[in-house]
């Protein structure tokens, strides 16, 4: 149960200044905790993982033109055609880092390990030139915790949990001894919940709601000659269900109920909301400098823009059916960079390079800062090691460089500057085996 003042809300600007910081405060804090939903995965590219599996991530991204495992088919479908028949689990520990202050001191966020599991497969169907495979991944206990007692609102916390999985079955077809196409089916489910408040006020919709989403991505790949390649992706929108959470408690004068943005109260019954996938094409070339070297480099944009640019909740609002946050999130342009070497016909070694293009604008850090996504540059490596009887073992690891934003201002009002930072580091492992 919350509950809110009895005073009307109005402007900022002519309120007292306690007055106006408390509406600018629920502002935000009803902002951060809608956002909290938006997450799938931490990860450099907004909220896009890097790499999906240990070979991927050991590339720095970079396999769009160089498949190297079955969970190419989430990147670029086509490779499935180029692969061994063989089957692959991976698991990873990932470690974000996330600082913010609301401008009243710095905290840091209390749950700072996940769990991402995948698992892929490949292998020729029905005829030699017709491939199978696809993956299965997810990505556990995902969110943000932050408490921090002892402000003049009282205490803040700030709470989100996010599970994301999808699976993504895949056929690839070679049409030549050069050529190859290839479409998966993009299924997923996410599930949200998330809470926020500050002196008893704010918004609480912590009953998990699940969604489901599909779309299709389609690729291709050219071997140009046995030393250069080229591979392209084209990732449709994914459209998601409805996100449900239930209010049970009836808004009254009092303010039992929720509490949105600028004092907007809702009551007794259903709000909503919908959070769909961008739409994104990537690009890439590999070469072998020599036959035991391979350099692959990629380019990636992203269209965050398209679904992120406002977060809408309808819902019983008092007043209107519909509330808009701005968080506009610009799209995104990533770069990738992998090389791999084969020490051995046993050992192969790799790193990567990743740099994103900030989506989040300074100016829009107020609206953003449960979900501070604005690490750019990450560097990786990794190792692959051939294990009697058709096994093998990949292992990986990551590390994305701190990166701070800071907003000076809070609607006008004189409070500490707002800031986030955050830092990443993943290490994974993942067993394959060879059919």
């Amino acid at each position: 149960m919350q509950t809110q003042n009895e005073t009307t809300m109005t402007p900022c600007d002519s309120l007292p200044a306690n007055k106006a910081r408390t509406a600018a405060l629920r502002t935000i804090f009803i902002t951060f905790a809608l956002l909290a939903c938006t997450a799938t995965s931490w990860a450099t590219n907004g909220y896009q993982l890097i790499g999906f599996g240990q070979c991927s991530m050991g590339m720095g991204g970079a396999v769009v033109a160089a498949p190297c495992d079955p969970m190419t088919a989430i990147s670029n479908p086509a490779g499935l055609a180029w692969l061994p028949s063989q089957t692959a689990f991976s698991g990873e520990i990932f470690n974000p880092e996330r600082r913010t202050n609301f401008g009243f001191g710095n905290t840091g966020s209390h749950t700072n390990v996940y769990a991402i599991p995948a698992l892929g497969w490949s292998a020729p169907a029905f005829r030699p030139d017709l491939y199978f495979g696809g993956g299965i991944y997810g990505t556990s206990g995902l969110g943000v915790n932050y408490l921090q007692p002892n402000t003049p609102m009282g205490t803040i916390q700030a709470f989100s949990s996010i599970d994301f999985m999808q699976m993504a079955p895949a056929v690839a077809f070679k049409m030549t001894d050069k050529i190859s196409l290839g479409i998966a089916l993009d299924v997923a489910a996410e599930q949200v919940s998330f809470d926020e408040s500050f002196n008893d006020q704010g918004l609480d919709l912590t009953s998990p709601s699940w969604a489901y989403g599909v779309g299709v991505t389609i690729g291709g790949l050219y071997k140009y000659n046995s030393k250069v390649a080229f591979g392209a992706s084209y990732k449709s929108v994914m459209k998601f269900t409805h996100l449900f959470w239930q209010e049970n408690e009836e808004f009254i004068p009092t303010g039992v109920g929720e509490t949105g943005p600028v004092g907007v109260s809702g009551g007794q019954g259903t709000y909503q909301a919908r959070l769909n996938y961008p739409q994104q094409v990537a690009f890439g070339v590999a070469f072998h400098p020599v036959a035991k070297w391979l350099v692959s480099t990629e380019g990636q944009w992203i269209n965050w823009h398209s679904t992120m640019d406002q977060f809408k909740v309808f819902g019983p609002w008092v007043g209107t059916g519909v509330v808009a946050l701005p968080l506009h999130w610009q799209n995104e342009w990533v770069a990738n960079l992998g090389t791999q070497y084969e020490l051995t016909k046993s050992w192969q070694v790799r790193a990567g390079f990743a740099y994103g293009s900030n989506p989040i604008k300074t100016a829009d850090l107020q609206a953003n800062l449960i979900m501070p996504a604005i690490v750019t540059t990450a560097v990786t490596i990794g190792a692959t090691q051939k294990l009697p009887m058709r096994w093998s073992l990949t292992e990986a690891a990551m590390h994305t460089f701190k990166a701070t934003s800071t907003d000076g201002t809070l609607f006008g009002l004189p409070v500490a500057p707002l800031q986030a930072s955050m830092s990443e580091n993943s290490i994974g492992i993942q067993i394959g085996y060879y059919f």
